[in-house]
């Protein structure tokens, strides 16, 4: 996968290959702050409505990633295992190009 896909299809492919990790992500979508969870190649907004056609994307090309958490999956709100917390789009994009992703 290039990393001229986009931001959110590319953290999909990302959890494809890492299927025991969850990512919370933290980002900007249109000037409005949102938080999406994403396990095993499918996302979710933990804060409004998704869409049921998983071709829609939850994080645009536009969107502008604040901050990423890695997890244990699957999603415990109440007790969540972090892997690594905080991490900046940089960051992830180095582990992302180490998948080949």
């Amino acid at each position: 996968m290039s990393s001229s896909s986009s931001i959110g299809t590319r953290l999909e492919q990302y959890t494809l290959k890492r299927p025991q990790e969850v990512l919370i992500v933290e980002a900007e979508i249109d000037g409005e702050g949102d938080r999406v969870a994403i396990f095993k190649g499918f996302s979710s907004s933990l804060m409004r409505a998704t869409a049921f056609d998983p071709d829609i994307p939850v994080l645009p090309d536009g969107a502008i990633v604040q901050r990423i958490d890695r997890l244990r999956g699957p999603f415990d709100p109440d007790n969540p295992q972090y892997i690594e917390q905080n991490l900046t789009w940089e960051q992830m994009a180095k582990l992302l190009e180490e998948l080949g992703v």
